[in-house]
């Protein structure tokens, strides 16, 4: 039922944005070649489904993007679990990613290209660099508020590492460390089509360039919606992963 109401909020949500964008076009006095309609990106998406390059590029996307963000994900969890039982350690640490974090990714893009040439790492490099820090600062931070009652129960059970660590304290933070990943994620897919951009032939951000080049308004238009469908999709799996782990440790009900 929840599915379906959900459906129901996204179908109306487009339904009023394709109207607003009709009533836009037909007020505005831009040719349609600066301003296509939504019919004539509907048909730029169709051309570019029937010839196959819609979905070469958004796989070739895709497995930037999943090998970029999973592996920040995992280096920036088991990090700032560790960092998080040390805050010792992590107080001379905290300066460094303080100074990196505020850097965006594609300002390293030079040494990124210098350093790991062209074609697909240079973009799941780009990825990394907009996931991890999300990730490694709100795990840190949901290690060290952890309810101290976890570790006193531990250890009048005896529970030793690296048990304390896999089996109380992440799950005591999952919670927590789940608003990074979530915010991580659409983080990394806004500069994985940045990344895009720059340096490769082939991805949705190279796409809007060459659409752009080409002066294809409507296929610029229709790549710049699948952007955002991609990243709404990837955002709805992202939020049933996690039910799935808080329900399996009793986080929410069923």
């Amino acid at each position: 039922m929840k599915f379906l109401n959900g459906l129901k909020v996204v179908l109306v949500s487009f339904i009023a944005l394709i109207l607003i964008w009709q009533v836009v076009f037909s007020l505005s006095h831009f040719n349609e070649a600066l301003f296509p309609s939504p019919l004539h990106a509907w048909k730029a998406l169709l051309e570019m489904a029937s010839d196959g390059s819609l979905a070469r590029h958004v796989g070739t996307s895709l497995y930037r993007f999943a090998c970029g963000y999973v592996s920040a994900v995992l280096c920036a969890v088991a990090l700032g679990l560790v960092l998080g039982l040390l805050p010792s350690v992590f107080q001379f640490v905290n300066p460094i990613v303080q100074l990196l974090r505020p850097i965006s990714p594609m300002a390293w893009a030079p040494f990124i290209v210098l350093w790991f040439g062209i074609g697909n790492r240079p973009a799941i490099v780009v990825v990394f660099i907009a996931a991890f820090f999300p990730v490694l600062l709100s795990t840190v931070s949901a290690v060290v508020n952890i309810d101290p009652i976890y570790h006193k129960v531990a250890k009048n059970f005896g529970v030793k590492q690296p048990a304390l660590l896999w089996k109380i304290v992440f799950p005591a933070a999952f919670p927590q460390i789940a608003n990074g990943i979530h915010l991580a994620l659409g983080t990394a897919w806004v500069f994985l089509a940045a990344g895009e951009m720059n340096g490769v032939q082939s991805g949705l951000g190279y796409m809007v360039i060459d659409a752009r080049n080409s002066m294809r308004t409507d296929s610029l238009l229709a790549t710049i919606l699948v952007i955002g469908a991609l990243g709404l999709a990837l955002d709805s799996l992202l939020k049933c992963a996690e039910r799935l782990f808080l329900k399996a440790w009793g986080g929410v009900e069923e």
